[in-house]
């Protein structure tokens, strides 16, 4: 009788521990829906709609939406910019690219036409969210805008430091790049700061800046194209009443050796022409050589490809401010 008792007492013990793993089962691994193939329920909630911009500038405004994706760029100061900020775009005006931003000649970008001459047919065909021009492409703006909204950034050089800053800030809003742009104004700032002590110490002596092309030779002062190194480096000009204009005053080397200037500074356009003769070949004459720039080591052949071709960058102002706080014998 006892072993009986036992028999039944086991037996019930076991079906309540199997009834309680079935529902340990059960609660850990539910059993699959009734239709295994069923795809996931969908939301109805649509991704965000980008923000709109309304940009103002030198010729007008232009609504954008943020973060635009086609980009068709037509200054290599700003095409620069773009570049050290991560943003690709998608044409370009793909003849004399400076050769720190060859690249862009590659097949994957398309070629939107002349820096003067913008190919309105492709630039059309790629149909581009925003267009960013400069004064190179200031009469062709009323048709780019028509194509897209088209926004002028080039740089006021009456006011060259804040003209440019406004620019990158607006490409700044523009790509959310804010911080980024920041950062690399706040370097340049700092390498200006740099040059200014050096020439704050030497307002006695005199600095002249001129472009050669094809053996003529024109002057630039303040305020001008190339006004940067007077206007905001702060060399003292050899001469304050130069002729501002995009093309700078038409002089003679006769001109520079009157002017004696304790700084020459040379933009070669040769360079870019990929010319026969030299600037220096033309510069480094026997008037040129009786100057005080020239005895004293302090004939400065700049960058052409920085000042002449893509000035107003966060790349090619940083070097340009670099290239005269090295390459000055102080």
């Amino acid at each position: 009788m006892k072993k009986k008792m036992t028999m039944l007492l086991m037996t019930g013990l076991l079906a309540v521990f199997a009834a309680a793993c079935g529902s340990a089962n059960t609660a850990t691994n539910p059993a699959p829906a009734a239709n295994a193939n069923a795809e996931a329920p969908q939301t109805n909630a649509a991704a965000p709609a980008a923000e709109e911009l309304t940009i103002k500038h030198k010729l007008g405004e232009a609504k954008i939406k943020k973060n635009p994706q086609n980009i068709v760029v037509f200054d290599f100061g700003v095409l620069d910019s773009l570049d050290r900020l991560g943003i690709e775009v998608t044409g370009v005006p793909q003849a004399n690219i400076p050769p720190y931003l060859k690249k862009y000649e590659d097949a994957k970008y398309k070629n939107a036409g002349g820096l003067k001459e913008p190919d309105f047919e492709k630039i059309n065909a790629m149909k581009p969210d925003v267009i960013l021009i400069s004064g190179r492409q200031q009469e062709a703006y009323e048709e780019l805008n028509k194509i897209a909204p088209t926004i002028f950034l080039g740089v006021d050089t009456t006011k060259y430091m804040e003209s440019f800053t406004e620019n990158m800030k607006t490409l700044g809003t523009i790509f959310g790049k804010e911080a980024e742009v920041d950062a690399e104004l706040a370097k340049i700032d700092d390498s200006i700061k740099q040059l200014k002590e050096k020439t704050a110490a030497a307002q006695d002596k005199k600095a002249l800046i001129i472009l050669t092309n094809e053996g003529k030779i024109s002057a630039y002062g303040p305020s001008s194209r190339f006004g940067i190194l007077h206007d905001v480096f702060g060399f003292a000009p050899a001469d304050d009443k130069i002729e501002v204009s995009t093309h700078g005053q038409s002089v003679s080397y006769e001109y520079v050796a009157e002017k004696n200037p304790d700084y020459l500074f040379v933009i070669d356009r040769s360079v870019v022409n990929a010319a026969d003769t030299t600037g220096k070949q033309l510069v480094e004459n026997e008037l040129v050589k009786g100057t005080k720039a020239f005895k004293d080591g302090n004939v400065i052949y700049l960058d052409p490809n920085y000042w002449y071709l893509s000035g107003g960058g966060l790349e090619s102002t940083s070097q340009m401010a670099d290239e005269v706080l090295k390459n000055v014998k102080w």
